[in-house]
């Protein structure tokens, strides 16, 4: 039994099935091999993805630099054709969503996660929408549940975090947050592990 008022919801590789890791195989697919080099330290020297999750470069600045010469329309192809919302996500929002304040919180281009959002019609489910382009921090950074905290006017004790990295679930029970691991890639994990919604879902309904 999980007794929490809310449950703290990542999108990329929990919602939405597909990680944000999925981007870079795109970016590639999208140029010829003679640019290869330059993606690459576009990627790793430059950290140019990390430096759009942070805020610190739009949607149009991030694909402009990668080399895209239409960035709104490489955004909507990526996110439209190559993402995919987990089919147990809405019942599992539909159901939830009466016992527990449901909290976006998500590494992610600010563009981006809004177009998502919109685009699959699940902004209705969320209290609130924690984005690290939007507030200029990002999991694991122990800043970023300490400002969702804040912000939610509430106690860490008060939240379970779902998520499917370790790493981001070891920094946020850190600070005293509940964690459930989603795991999609089968990783190796002490704490509470559920496979898909209808796990969570059952894990949670006898609260």
């Amino acid at each position: 039994m999980i007794n929490k008022e809310y449950i703290l919801i990542d999108l990329y590789g929990v919602i939405i099935e597909e990680s944000k890791g999925f981007f870079i195989p795109y970016t590639y697919q999208h140029f010829p091999e003679s640019e290869y080099e330059r993606i690459t330290k576009a990627f790793r020297e430059d950290k140019i993805f990390g430096k759009a999750q942070a805020g610190k470069l739009s949607n149009h600045e991030f694909l402009a630099q990668l080399g895209f010469d239409d960035p709104e329309a490489s955004m909507k192809d990526y996110l439209e054709n190559y993402l995919t919302l987990d089919p147990g996500f809405k019942s599992f929002a539909e159901k939830t969503c009466s016992k527990y304040k449901l909290v976006l919180l998500s590494n992610d281009v600010s563009e981006w996660s809004g177009y998502l959002t919109d685009l699959h019609g699940i902004n209705s489910y969320f209290t609130d929408k924690i984005v690290s382009g939007d507030v200029g921090l990002k999991k694991p950074d122990p800043g970023i549940f300490e400002l969702t905290i804040s912000r939610l006017g509430c106690h860490a004790e008060d939240c379970v975090f779902i998520d499917n990295s370790v790493k981001n679930l070891n920094a946020a029970s850190g600070l005293g947050i509940k964690t459930i691991l989603f795991n999609r890639d089968s990783e190796t994990y002490d704490g509470t592990t559920v496979n898909d919604f209808e796990e969570l879902a059952q894990l949670l309904k006898d609260r």
